[in-house]
């Protein structure tokens, strides 16, 4: 029974390191206007929704905005999402989110999630970094509705805050913790 599940796990890695290898090409021309019209919508929608997220974005330097990241598990699962980054109002590259997990897990869901970089440094960190993985790096506070009555724009001091946003499915709770970002080529 070990071995086969041991066979299993190994299976699933494999496929799992392969998708990944295969999702880091920079996505074509008809993707990325698919991308910049999703990632347009949901920092929009966000915006609209969240007051704290619009404050923030304001005063931003760059926003990360994946706006449809998909994650399903039983017992080891995965999710994948491909994004932009934002500043100044244009689009300056194409990143693709990955997190995976293990434990007690089944379902299924979907959602987005917006990364505001407040700093030049942690701007430069994302562009430079041969993946960003949350957690490493500049430092990113996941803003819940918690946080976000204890915001203010003068109270802004970390590298980055993140917001999810549009969630759906039936999998229980979400975090960003360990999610690696990578720049498509």
């Amino acid at each position: 029974m070990a071995r086969i599940r041991s066979m299993i796990a190994a299976a699933c890695l494999a496929v799992g390191t392969v998708s990944v290898t295969a999702c880091s090409t920079l996505p074509d021309e008809v993707d990325r206007a698919q991308i910049d019209t999703d990632s347009r919508q949901a920092l929009n929608q966000l915006y609209a929704k969240n007051d704290a997220a619009r404050a923030i974005g304001q005063q931003a330097r760059a926003v990360l905005i994946f706006p449809s990241i998909v994650k399903a598990g039983l017992g080891i699962g995965g999710g994948y999402g491909e994004g932009e980054m934002r500043q100044g109002g244009g689009v300056t590259g194409y990143y693709s989110t990955f997190t995976g997990s293990w434990g007690l897990q089944a379902g299924a869901q979907q959602y987005g999630y917006a990364v505001f970089l407040m700093n030049d440094d942690a701007v430069q960190y994302v562009r430079e970094s041969e993946g960003w993985e949350i957690g490493v790096g500049p430092t990113v506070v996941l803003v819940n509705a918690g946080v976000a009555q204890n915001l203010s724009t003068t109270s802004l001091k970390e590298d980055a805050y993140a917001f999810i946003f549009d969630q759906k499915g039936l999998m229980a709770g979400i975090s960003i913790e360990g999610t690696k970002i990578n720049k498509l080529h």
